[in-house]
């Protein structure tokens, strides 16, 4: 029988979640010898235009060729899933969403005529039909094998729905929030990471996004009651899954402080460098 072909595809990310697949090592040659991997522009120079049976998808679109070839890729799949934070909920650069764009487009390059980009970052989901996500700020290895493996054999792939506070117990840590006062988004954040930054004594980033039913507007007021201001909380939220629906409200907050000129947005007078450094 032939081997499934699998497709990796980037749009707009830091290609993080992409070396996660090749960080695998041991599992990465297992990997190969059940697929043939035809599309894969980090890892190799063979290129296809597809079919694809599998086709894992990086990064938000963000312009508008990326809008046209997303829904191209998707007729040209069996199944397409996606993979980190940027695609299943748009990533950091989704904080564009509610801004100013043009004036954060300005701050971040020489020539902001030059760059064609739409005044959203949106994920995957929001402009094709996706069959599975994998979440993370990079996806978790294990996870991303997991899912691998069950496909390949034909079942559903386990992964778990659970707060990274529950990783900490597991893991015998002590909580930073009771231990230290450090705000932690962890009892609304979905599991994959190992419970990395408590580990390290630091709150929770969120970096997997929401769990399902994820309590929130509850965990806002505790931060608040426990002294942080509501910006803070806000500002907390607005990471690398700000536009993931059960975040995306606090993020506008943050955005909206911005507006309102609590905190300034970023300037558009930008600081020339010497030729040295261009």
């Amino acid at each position: 029988m032939s081997r499934p072909r699998l497709g990796v595809v980037k749009f707009a990310s830091c290609d993080g979640c992409q070396l996660t697949l090749l960080d695998l090592e041991d599992e990465l040659l297992a990997i190969t010898d059940r697929v043939d991997v035809v599309e894969f522009p980090e890892a190799t120079s063979a290129r296809s235009k597809g079919p694809y049976d599998l086709l894992l998808v990086e990064g938000s679109v963000s312009t508008p060729e990326q809008a046209e070839e997303i829904v191209e890729l998707r007729r040209r799949s069996a199944k397409l899933v996606t993979i980190g934070a940027c695609a299943t909920a748009g990533g950091i650069q989704a904080l564009r969403n509610v801004a100013h764009h043009d004036s954060w487009r300005a701050a971040v390059y020489p020539e902001p005529a030059w760059i064609e980009s739409l005044s959203t970052a949106t994920p995957i989901a929001e402009h094709v039909t996706v069959d599975a996500e994998l979440r993370g700020c990079p996806i978790a290895p294990g996870q991303l094998v997991e899912f691998l493996t069950a496909t390949l054999v034909g079942r559903r792939p386990q992964l778990p729905d659970e707060a990274v506070c529950l990783e900490c117990k597991r893991a015998g840590r002590v909580c930073v929030v009771v231990a230290s006062g450090e705000p932690c988004l962890g009892p609304v954040t979905r599991t994959g990471c190992g419970a990395l930054c408590p580990a390290f004594a630091r709150g929770c980033y969120a970096c997997f996004g929401p769990r399902e039913s994820a309590n929130v507007a509850g965990l806002r007021r505790g931060l608040v009651a426990d002294g942080m201001t509501a910006a803070e909380v806000d500002e907390r939220f607005a990471g690398f899954t700000a536009m993931a629906p059960a975040f995306a409200a606090t993020a506008s907050k943050a955005a909206a402080a911005y507006r309102e000129g609590t905190v300034a947005e970023p300037t558009t007078d930008r600081v020339e460098v010497d030729d040295a450094r261009r």
